[in-house]
């Protein structure tokens, strides 16, 4: 090894919660950078790291995935195999390593699979640290770093409740999410959306759950208005009263803490004033007030009641061990706890270690034992005084031996406090016997009772109980679920993201809409800036108004976070045309539809992905989708695609002479199929008469996606008409104004393909002089700003604006140079050009160029900034007539 430290460095790590590039699954990912020493040598080739990993790994081997992998590539498989492992090691199974070569110098990535977000991060983390440990010839020290993520998946892992649940709605294929730092958790979308934490739902009453954590008004409420069996007993607030509510009782009694969970503080039986006194002290210490009632004899039952049924009966037997006449108490259940099923780092644990603390020490003294005394072979010795599973005990199924009356009367007891799931313990000496026939007692009523016992009982059946409370959130046939649509592409998505919520708000839907412009309920701006990512997602799809989202999807979400839906009913993929590219590691065209095709990949299976046949980069998208594939063409049948696409009975949108002009057509199957014509483009304001082409697409992929959600086809059109282009309704979207001396036209168009649509919609347009207002942000690459410039040449005079905060780390005066550049290749020459510092200025010098009749394109950057600017300028009757 050379006497330069080798090193390995991650760099953007970060969780992708949902589909992204690398998977459909939740993946964490990074990029892999390497010393120069390092960066030649494949892992096989260093000394001892194969020996290294094969003693902490057995199944690990330095060598990579792929032999005649470059040696970068080949560490960030490494590095992505050794977080995979140490997961699996911890108890999380993932199996799911991907590395992405590095492109144009740019360093490889490596994508890990987890069940735990922070898990899958901290993974990557020990991986990097793990082996550039074993480079610096260190022990490799495994066992440390599967800790750590045992206790990072012990810690936000959902409790044993909880994940039952999940596990239930899932196969149900309800929707799920999960949030970071939160116990609840949400299942479905929108309107749908049910909250739980536990086995406590959004049903379940503030008032019951009140009532029954104060164990003696619970018992008031169940015994004097409902007649249920309950242990007579009294409040005290000293050990005195403690006393006298005994002596009036009679011996033998029991104290418990008011509000008592899991067992802590409650007594077991007590024969005596001294042992009472002691037991005071234990139940006081957790609340100021103390139950004191009568002891009463049976066999520990837990019967959980769903929706005004039983679902599962169990009984519970305190902790205890079972006498071999060699060893202590104490290495019994110290061999007991050894059992994987009580480990306190497995998530998926089913029982919970004995405790060997004080309490047990006490009560094994009351009957002369202690954690040193050795039991006879086959004795068994009780180590608790109640039968938890959280101190503990065992589980042992009795579904089928309740009595019917007992069943009724614990679903009686549930309804008396108003809860919707409930635990009623309850104790006798024979659940299949009437509780009035042997002098059993319900004891406690439970709100957010645990089902563990149920599922996985210690002896019996297992019962289905997370199944019962998932039916009960969501009866048979309901899914949960809301229209999902996401609308990814280069060019047009805000648009055609507006006018989809527009056609669905017609239909009295609430629709919850993300866009660049930011996040709306109907029309009402909840958020404003750039709401297209997961985010955005992730407050719409938790709105519980919300009927219908419509998510504009950009590439930086998918790139930093992954997208915030995990399936969509509509995935729409507008266009795939060069912008952003030398960006979060997307250098080509080719690169970047691989990201938009991310949306198409998640729709549903009875979904459909809306793809531009016309475009070469989204019509082999078709070939990647679950969904089925609803093909848009301006061609109409003579694209090639399109008509071999209706031959095989597929559904296609596309724009088509009608003998009276071009309409928006719907083609279902092959030629002699279904047609139907939604509307003449010349009815349709979005087009300007047709004039604006590139808003054919946007028509066409809206159209689609209302056509296969059900809204009938007078409907859309009506919708197509209702929907004005304006600074209101599409602000920086082909704004097109009037002034008192000419027409402004403001578009936020940033990239090559929508300026070169913006040009031939402005060729069109009646007027004088053509007047631009142009830039482009300066982390664009130098060959797109040229572009920029050859492209506005067409103008008859250009101001390029260069303000400060968008020249992306650019010196001064180099992304005006460029884009001059780009217009001297363009034929505009430099006395019809000039550069203005700032928007604001820019936009005045523009207008003080303009005389009766010109026209002025505003390439804006601040659209709320320059709509306001403009707005004492324009004239009240609105947009001027358009061009043919």
């Amino acid at each position: 090894m050379s006497d330069a430290k080798p090193e390995i460095r991650l760099r953007g790590v970060r969780a992708l919660r949902g589909p992204s590039l690398w998977a459909t699954h939740p993946v964490a990912a990074c990029e892999v950078e390497l010393a120069p020493s390092l960066a030649a040598r494949p892992p096989a080739a260093i000394p001892d790291l194969a020996r290294q990993l094969a003693a902490a790994f057995p199944t690990l081997s330095a060598q990579t995935d792929s032999g005649d992998a470059a040696p970068p590539t080949a560490w960030a498989s490494l590095v992505g195999r050794v977080a995979a492992a140490l997961q699996t090691l911890a108890g999380m199974e993932t199996g799911f390593v991907r590395v992405f070569p590095g492109l144009h110098g740019d360093a490889p990535q490596v994508a890990v699979g987890y069940t735990e977000d922070e898990a899958g991060v901290e993974s990557l983390y020990e991986a990097e640290a793990l082996l550039n440990r074993c480079l610096a010839g260190q022990p490799a020290d495994a066992e440390r770093a599967v800790a750590v993520l045992r206790e990072i998946h012990c810690r936000v892992h959902p409790g044993p409740t909880a994940s039952a649940i999940l596990v239930a709605a899932r196969r149900r294929g309800i929707p799920v999410r999960r949030f970071p730092g939160e116990r609840a958790v949400q299942l479905g979308l929108g309107r749908n959306l049910r909250r739980l934490d536990g086995s406590m739902t959004d049903f379940t009453s503030v008032l019951a759950t009140d009532l029954t954590s104060d164990k003696h008004r619970t018992k008031h409420v169940l015994s004097t208005r409902f007649g249920i069996p309950v242990p007579q007993g009294e409040v005290a607030t000293s050990v005195e009263a403690a006393m006298k509510t005994a002596e009036r009782l009679g011996f033998p009694v029991l104290v418990k803490p008011l509000d008592a969970n899991d067992g802590r503080g409650i007594s077991g039986r007590i024969d005596s004033a001294e042992a009472l006194e002691r037991a005071w002290e234990d139940a006081a210490t957790l609340h100021e007030q103390v139950v004191v009632e009568r002891f009463v004899a049976g066999r520990d039952h837990r019967v959980l009641v769903v929706n005004g049924r039983v679902a599962a009966v169990t009984e519970r037997i305190p902790a205890r061990v079972v006498g071999d006449g060699e060893r202590t108490i104490r290495a019994l259940a110290e061999e007991t706890n050894l059992d994987p099923r009580r480990e306190p780092m497995n998530p998926d644990r089913t029982l919970v270690p004995i405790p060997l603390d004080e309490i047990t020490a006490e009560f094994l003294a009351r009957t002369g034992r202690s954690l040193g005394t050795v039991p006879a072979a086959g004795e068994t010795v009780f180590l608790r005084a109640t039968a938890n599973i959280s101190t503990g005990g065992t589980s042992v199924d009795r579904t089928d031996e309740i009595h019917p009356r007992n069943a009724a009367l614990c679903v009686l007891a549930a309804g008396a406090v108003g809860l919707d799931i409930a635990g009623i313990d309850v104790l006798t000496a024979d659940i299949s016997i009437p509780f009035d026939e042997n002098g059993a007692a319900i004891i406690e009523v439970n709100a957010s009772p645990g089902i563990r016992m149920h599922t996985d009982p210690d002896e019996g059946t297992p019962r289905d109980v997370a199944g019962a409370i998932v039916d009960w959130i969501y009866p048979p046939g309901s899914t949960g679920e809301i229209p999902v649509i996401g609308i990814t592409g280069t060019n047009g998505k805000t648009t055609t993201t507006r006018l989809i919520a527009h056609l669905f708000r017609r239909t009295g839907a609430c629709v919850g809409l993300a866009t660049t412009d930011g996040i709306y309920l109907q029309e009402t701006l909840l958020m404003e800036g750039d709401f297209t990512g997961p985010f955005a997602a992730g407050v719409i799809l938790s709105h519980p108004q919300v009927d219908v989202a419509v998510l504009e999807t950009a590439r930086g979400g998918i790139l930093r976070s992954g997208l915030g839906y995990d399936a969509c009913d509509v995935g729409i993929v507008l266009n795939v045309t060069a912008d952003h590219l030398g960006l979060r590691g997307i250098h080509t065209v080719e690169q970047l539809a691989e990201v938009k095709a991310v949306v198409p990949a998640i729709v549903k299976p009875g979904g459909f992905a809306v793809l531009n046949a016309e475009d070469p980069l989204v019509l082999p998208m078709r070939e990647r989708t679950p969904g089925t594939v609803v093909l848009t063409s301006i061609a109409g049948e003579g694209s090639p695609a399109v008509a071999g696409h209706l031959s095989r009975g597929g559904i296609a949108v596309v724009v088509e002479d009608g003998g009276d002009g071009e309409w928006i057509v719907v083609h279902r199957g092959r030629r002699d199929g279904e047609r139907i014509p939604i509307i003449a483009v010349a009815d349709v304001p979005l087009a300007m008469g047709g004039a604006a082409r590139f808003q054919l697409g946007n028509l066409l992929a809206a159209v689609a996606a209302a056509h296969v959600q059900g809204i009938p086809a007078e409907a859309i059109a009506e919708g197509l008409r209702t929907f004005i282009p304006s600074a209101a309704s599409t602000p920086g979207r082909m704004n097109v104004m009037r002034t008192e001396r000419g027409t402004v036209i403001v578009d936020y168009a940033h990239n090559p393909a929508a300026i070169r649509g913006l040009m031939e919609f402005v060729a069109r347009m009646p007027g004088g002089r053509r007047i631009g207002v142009v830039t482009m942000p300066g982390d664009r690459r130098d060959e797109d700003l040229r572009e920029l410039g050859e492209l506005v040449a067409v103008l008859d005079y250009v101001v390029v604006k260069e303000a400060e905060q968008y020249r992306r780390g650019r010196p001064p005066g180099e992304v005006s140079r460029l884009i001059g550049e780009g217009l001297e290749r363009g034929g505009l020459g430099a006395d019809r050009r000039e550069t203005v510092e700032f928007e604001d200025a820019a936009l005045v010098r523009a207008m003080d160029l303009m005389e009766p009749g010109d026209l002025v394109v505003i390439l804006a950057d601040d659209v709320p900034a320059v709509l306001a600017q403009l707005a004492p300028l324009v004239s009240s009757n609105g947009a001027p007539p358009t061009g043919g």
